[in-house]
């Protein structure tokens, strides 16, 4: 499906990048498996892509920091020629109430999370200009779409990731360069096994599919945007919560309405 296809994963050597990295190295993509503190686990993100027969490399890159992007995505031009596809998956959380929130936490966040994602698109996409194309996938988070208690600063990034996207996908558009949002909403990974499972059970029985979300259900759509057969669709921006997010409302107001009776 992606043979011969570049592709660009920030934050990839855990969580969902790392899915995003090992799906996309599966269809036929190299690989570039971006990080910023975990070269071991990004490597090892690298070797299983390499044993199921992909390319892969990985590649250090704090995002937030706009001239190590520019020279990330150059290093990638000069070697490769061309990136194809970019996922901005890079995001870090300081989960607090907004009146304990401090300075310094509420700019790392914006920094990783909206930023990483201007200095990334900013940095490539005049090479994607010249080569008349590509793809860019956002990942933002349900989060935006209602908020979450004590996560203000975090849902407020995702929130800007995605009129990000659609503003940047009306200029770049024209020229053949896509780019879309991948919204999860909870989400099972391989990094937050810590998490009690009664979550699991307290989301599956309000969850329309009756199962929670996992990080190959994040990694398929990004798969799919990634895709020729995507080639028409740009500025969207989909949930990925087994339908979690589009009945919470109406959830919400039956239990209410229950509640009152």
């Amino acid at each position: 499906m992606l043979e011969g296809k570049i592709a660009l994963v920030t934050g990839a050597s855990r969580g969902i990048g790392r899915q995003i990295a090992l799906t996309l190295g599966r269809e036929g993509a190299s690989v570039i498996v971006n990080y910023n503190g975990s070269a071991a686990k990004a490597e090892e993100v690298v070797k299983e892509i390499e044993a199921a027969g992909g390319k892969a490399e990985a590649v250090q890159c704090n995002v937030s920091d706009f001239e190590s992007c520019g020279r990330m995505m150059a290093d990638v031009v000069s070697r490769y020629g061309r990136l194809d596809i970019l996922v901005n998956n890079a995001g870090i959380t300081r989960d607090n109430l907004l009146m304990k929130m401090s300075e310094e936490d509420f700019d790392a966040v914006i920094s990783t999370n909206l930023k990483g994602v201007f200095n990334c698109i900013k940095h490539i996409s005049r090479q994607m200009l010249k080569q008349k194309g590509g793809r860019i996938i956002n990942i933002s988070s349900t989060g935006a779409l209602q908020g979450e208690r004590n996560s203000s600063i975090y849902a407020a990034t995702k929130a800007g990731i995605m009129a990000l996207s659609r503003a940047a996908a009306l200029e770049l558009g024209p020229s053949g360069i896509t780019i879309n949002c991948v919204l999860p909403g909870f989400t099972r990974t391989n990094n937050n096994c810590h998490v009690p499972h009664t979550i699991d059970e307290s989301f599956i029985p309000i969850t329309p599919t009756g199962r929670v979300t996992v990080a190959q259900d994040i990694a398929n759509a990004c798969l799919f945007f990634a895709g020729e057969e995507a080639a028409q669709i740009t500025a969207q921006c989909l949930p990925v919560d087994g339908g979690f997010s589009g009945t919470r409302a109406v959830q919400v107001a039956w239990n209410a309405s229950m509640e009152r009776k």
